[in-house]
Parts: C-alpha cells; sequence; structure tokens
C-alpha cells in the first residue's frame, strides 16, 4: 500500500534501486538439523530464524505480501510500542500509527524463484548481515534488499539475545514454543553490563555458525525442516532453488556485515573464527566462540574476508573477559599470511550521530585501524545529517519523527549511499555485482575519467573498465566530492574531525557526546517520551 497524504507520517519502501527483482524467504529452521560444534547457550532455544534476499525471476504468480512488521503482527506492534518506551507522550501517535503500520509491506516477492546467476563465476555471492539494538530480521530491509537487487544473496540474522523487541521461537520435536523480549541492560560500562553482553554475543556468535552451517545445506540442495510455514510447499521449492547457486564454499567468499550492536558482533565474530584459542588457553580469556580447527568456518574467514561496519557500538568489545582477543588486529591486517590485503577489505559507516560520539569513534578507530604501517587503511566515511538509525528501515518509513527528533534529513538518500558504498567495496574486492545507475550515482550523462585510471568511463560509473572495480569510484574516494558523504581517518587526532579531504567536513567538528544519549538514540525514538535533543 502506497501512503501519498502529507498527514500520514509513515511512508511506504521506494522500490529498490538495482536491476533484478527481489525474493525473500523467510526462514526457521531447528538447530538439530544443523551441524555445530557448539550446544547452544540456551537449551530452549532449539531454532535459528532468518531472512533471505535474492535476485528473483519475474513472474506474474500472484503471491501473499511480505509484511514488515513481522507475524503476529498485534503482539509484534505491543514489543515495538514497549521498545519506544511508550507512555502518555507516545499513545495518542502509536494508536495513529497502528492501522498504517499493520499494512507497510517490503517489496519483494514471497518465495519467488530464484534467478540464475547472471555474474562471471556462476553463483551469487553472499552477505551475512547482524543487526543491532531493537532491529530484527525485517528492520533493514531496504538496504538489504537493495544490495540484493544488485545481484547478491542477503541473509538478515533474527537474534534470540533478547536484543529484537520480541522474537518468537516455535516448537521442535523436543521444545515448547517460546517468547523472547527486549531486554534493556544498562549502556554504562561495568562488569555486570560486560558479564551481560558477553551473554548476548555468545549466542549471537552461536547463532551465526548456525546460519553458515544452513547455507552450506541449502546450497547442498538438502532437504531441511521449515518450521511454521504457511506455504510450506512454495518455500520448499524456493529453497531448492537456491542449491548450487551460492558462493560460500571458496576460503574468504562470504561478507559479514552488522549494524550498531550488530557491528560489535561482526567484528567479534570473524576475530573468534580467525584467532580462534590457543592451547593451552590464554590466561584469563574466555572464547566466546571456538570452531574447531576442522571446522569450515575456519576455513572460510581468511585475511580476504570482507567485513562492513554500520555505526559500530564498541563497548561490548571492550570487555575484560575477552581482552587478548581485543587485542588481536583485524584479520586483515595479518601480518604472518604472504598476502594480508590490509584496510582494503574493510568498510566503516558511521552516522553523523555516531561521528560525534567521541569516545565510541575513538574506540571504532582502535578496533579497524592497522596495527602498522605498510598497511592500506579501511574505507571509513559518514553521510551528513543522519542518526544512528538512519542505515536501518526507520528513517525511510518515520522521516517525520527522525527528522524532528534526530534531525535525520534525506533518509532515502542515506541507505543508498550506504549501499553504493558496500557494492563498490566488493567491486574492489573482484565480486562481481551490477552497476550502479548513473542516477544512483548522481552523475549527468557525460563520460567521466576515474582519476585513478586511464580508462575513460561511461555516466562515471566505469563500465568500460576491466575489472569492473571503478563502475563507481567516488563514492570510496577520500575527495570524490560526493555531496554530504564525509571521509574520515582512522587514526586519533586532536578534536576527532574528519581528516578534511572532503569540502563538507571543514564546518564540522567532532563533539563529545554521551553513551548514554547516542545508544538510547539508536533505540528508535525513546528520546520521544524524554524531550531529548534534535541532532542538527
Amino acid at each position: 500500500m502506497v501512503w501519498t497524504t502529507s498527514l500520514n507520517p509513515i511512508r511506504s519502501f521506494p522500490a529498490y534501486a538495482g536491476p533484478y527483482s527481489v525474493g525473500s524467504l523467510d526462514l526457521e529452521l531447528p538447530t538439530s538439523e544443523l551441524e555445530t560444534s557448539h550446544s547452544g547457550p540456551d537449551a530452549e532455544i532449539a531454532t535459528v530464524a532468518f531472512r533471505i534476499f535474492y535476485p528473483c525471476e519475474n513472474g506474474s504468480k500472484k503471491r501473499r505480501p511480505v509484511r514488515w512488521l513481522p507475524d503476529p503482527q498485534r503482539p509484534s506492534f505491543s514489543a515495538f510500542a514497549s521498545f519506544l518506551g511508550a507512555g502518555p507522550a507516545l499513545s495518542g501517535a502509536i494508536s495513529y500509527l497502528a492501522p498504517h503500520l499493520y499494512y507497510i509491506t517490503i517489496p519483494v516477492m514471497r518465495n519467488a524463484p530464484m534467478l540464475k546467476p547472471k555474474n562471471s563465476s556462476g553463483k551469487w555471492p553472499v552477505l551475512v548481515f547482524s543487526h543491532g539494538l531493537g532491529g530484527n530480521r525485517n528492520t533493514y530491509s531496504h538496504l538489504l534488499g537493495s544490495l540484493a537487487s544488485h545481484g547478491m544473496v542477503v541473509v538478515a540474522m533474527e537474534h534470540r539475545d533478547a536484543s529484537a523487541p520480541i522474537s518468537f521461537v516455535r516448537a521442535t520435536k523436543t521444545t515448547e514454543p517460546r517468547t523472547i523480549r527486549y531486554a534493556s541492560h544498562s549502556h554504562t560500562p561495568s562488569p555486570t553490563v560486560y558479564s551481560a553482553r558477553d551473554r548476548q554475543l555468545k549466542m549471537r556468535l552461536w547463532e551465526i555458525s548456525l546460519v553458515h552451517a544452513a547455507l552450506l545445506k541449502i546450497d547442498s540442495g538438502e532437504k531441511l525442516t521449515t518450521l511454521g510455514c504457511r506455504e510450506a510447499g512454495s518455500t520448499s521449492v524456493a529453497l531448492s532453488g537456491l542449491a548450487h547457486a551460492l558462493d560460500i564454499h571458496t576460503p574468504g567468499s562470504i561478507t559479514w556485515a552488522g549494524h550498531s550492536f550488530g557491528a560489535a558482533t561482526t567484528i567479534q565474530f570473524v576475530k573468534s573464527v580467525y584467532w580462534r584459542c590457543p592451547n593451552p588457553a590464554v590466561e584469563g580469556y574466555v572464547p566466546l566462540y571456538a570452531p574447531p580447527s576442522d571446522s569450515q568456518l575456519v576455513h572460510q574467514i581468511t585475511p580476504h574476508s570482507r567485513i562492513v561496519v554500520l555505526d559500530l557500538w564498541a563497548m561490548p568489545l571492550q570487555s575484560s573477559y575477552t581482552a587478548w582477543l581485543s587485542e588481536k588486529p583485524m584479520p586483515s591486517y595479518d601480518s604472518t599470511y604472504h598476502s594480508a590485503p590490509g584496510g582494503d577489505t574493510l568498510l566503516a559507516i558511521l552516522s553523523e550521530a555516531f561521528f560525534k560520539w567521541r569516545a565510541n569513534l575513538n574506540d571504532t578507530r582502535r578496533a579497524l585501524a592497522p596495527p602498522a604501517s605498510g598497511f592500506a587503511k579501511p574505507r571509513f566515511f559518514y553521510p551528513l545529517h543522519s542518526a544512528h538509525l538512519s542505515q536501518s528501515d526507520f528513517g525511510i518509513l518515520f522521516p517525520w519523527f527522525t527528522r524532528k527528533i534526530f534531525g535525520a534529513m534525506e533518509p532515502e538518500r542515506v541507505v543508498r549511499l550506504n549501499s553504493r558504498a558496500i557494492l563498490q567495496t566488493l567491486r574492489t574486492c573482484g565480486i562481481d555485482v551490477a552497476d550502479t545507475t548513473h542516477i544512483d550515482a548522481e552523475e549527468a550523462l557525460e563520460s567521466k575519467i576515474d582519476p585513478g585510471s586511464d580508462v575513460e568511463t561511461k555516466n562515471g560509473m566505469g563500465e568500460g573498465s576491466i575489472d569492473g572495480s571503478r563502475r563507481d569510484w567516488k563514492i570510496l574516494a577520500a575527495d570524490g566530492n560526493v555531496r554530504g558523504w564525509i571521509n574520515v581517518s582512522t587514526e586519533a587526532e586532536a578534536g576527532d574531525e574528519s581528516d578534511g579531504s572532503s569540502t563538507d567536513a571543514a564546518s564540522h567538528k567532532a563533539t563529545e557526546k554521551s553513551p548514554e544519549s547516542a545508544i538510547v538514540e539508536g533505540e528508535m525514538l525513546t528520546e520521544l517520551t524524554k524531550g531529548g535533543p534534535v541532532l542538527s
């Protein structure tokens, strides 16, 4: 349903920008069918849930729409309202929004047949995404669907660590159904807080390993039990269509990504696998996930694995129990590896709100910066006038609220900038994804020349380049002159400002921002009930 009235504070999703239609599968699988070296942290959680976005065939068959608010919708809505901090100040607004939220749909085709891979490898590249606090498998649908529309398979996790507003765990042959509600923990560092976040991370890392195991089985064509499907037949047919079409077997082929707490999860996961605990164990180090040496994950994650972190919330990485791991560099900086790519495989995108949070900015720099000279530095950017939730669907669906409360502007463009940067990072790493259109790249219809190449490019997209890596070169250039797209130095500097390479950076100094206000902002619209400041 398209909402056109200016009185409605919610908008529908725009169409995805890529050349491919997008299909989607919503899956919940029993963990007993998945090979894992670990038993789950919670024995009563015996399933793993995720949504897959993928390029699909166009078809005239009428399909049931995919609702943005997960089923069952009424308790899901109540959980979101509670998470928003719904008190008297929000009750009227929430009651008005309720019927509109029920009808918002994600512009995908449910259980549609997968399109035969059109790229040079004959297999679709795969990205696994971990959500932040207050997220679920649907709340980043526009960014992840946009990536899929350019020729990728994108897996959106739903974590059962009590970080989603609500998550429903279906029954298996040996376990009862269970409802997991959001658990609030302080954002102020303390031993108690670190312990709570460690427990959440332990669950999250285990779930990512399960998703990897599920992808291996899906690609092999093995039949899996899909729980709770209203259209079990079409789900099974669509799932079988993914067989032998996923690029997940070559070491380093999977891209790992996340937002906020999900970004911290991503870093913790790849480092836990790559720098798995030695024997004998390091004194004081308590690994949250430690795969055996013969695990396929150990062979998958290499220095060439691509890592994308969006608005990293770094505090969960600083637990004293995992200090040994936090001191280890990202795998791409492994000096013992003969061809470590350094920061070329790393992309970090902040919101302006998190850029202004100086303590977290410095922690983010430390987490991603090269441990020594000689390595390429990671790509590091932020879009002006963006809030922590701008990389999720909330900026697009609630533009009035995000502009009024957080000063967030141009929500669709902010997501588009994030998508462009991710896609171009993949291209520079040799991943074959579709071109960025001249419209999305904000280019005129005229020939351009990439200053880093003698290859003339059409529409500025590099369509004439040999390796395709310069199709959207401006989005990753420090001085690319992309409006409102600020390049950030990875080096901690006095004042903590952008390195000044963009013309927009000169007037945007970094200012101190407390962890409480920054993270609360990330938990959607809680500031509405607190009279929080507008970020301008």
